[in-house]
C-alpha cells in the first residue's frame, strides 16, 4: 500500500469538518475562514462570545477557535460557558491571542481550553492545532 503525504492524510482529516472562528477583527476571521474552506472545512464566524454561543447552539462544530481579547464576552469566559455546557463540554476549544505570555496560556487551560495560538498563526500553525484535535479525538 503506498503511502500518503502528511499534508493530504491532514486534508482528507479536515474535510468536512465544522469550525466556528469568533473573533472581533474581521481580519482574522476571513483569514482563518480562506484557510480552512479551502481544506474543505464548513466554517462559521462569530464577533464575540455572545454571537459565538448561538453559532454554536445551532451548528454543533467539531473545533472552535476563540480570541481572548473581545468585547462583551472575553475568550477566557466564552471558553468556559462552552466547556461547563453539557453538549459542548467536549468539543475541542482553541484560544487565539496576539499576547504569547505564560500567564495567557495558564488560564486558557484553566478555563478548559486544548491549545494556543498566538496571532498572526500561519496557515500551518491552524492546520496544525486542528489536526492535533481531530486525530486524537
Amino acid at each position: 500500500m503506498m503511502e500518503m503525504p502528511v499534508e493530504a492524510a491532514a486534508a482528507r482529516k479536515l474535510e468536512g469538518l465544522k469550525v466556528l472562528v469568533i473573533d472581533d477583527s474581521k481580519t482574522i476571521r476571513r483569514t482563518a475562514e480562506t484557510l480552512l474552506s479551502k481544506e474543505g472545512c464548513t466554517v462559521y464566524t462569530a464577533v464575540d462570545g455572545f454571537d459565538a454561543l448561538a453559532k454554536i447552539a445551532d451548528h454543533h462544530p467539531d473545533v472552535i477557535f476563540v480570541d481572548i481579547m473581545m468585547p462583551r464576552l472575553d475568550g477566557y469566559q466564552t471558553c468556559s460557558l462552552i466547556k461547563h455546557n453539557k453538549t459542548f463540554r467536549d468539543t475541542p476549544v482553541i484560544m487565539l491571542s496576539s499576547k504569547d505570555g505564560l500567564f495567557d496560556r495558564a488560564r486558557g487551560r484553566i478555563v478548559g481550553s486544548e491549545e494556543y495560538l498566538t496571532k498572526p498563526f500561519t496557515k500551518d500553525e491552524l492546520l496544525g492545532a486542528i489536526a492535533a484535535q481531530v486525530s486524537s479525538a
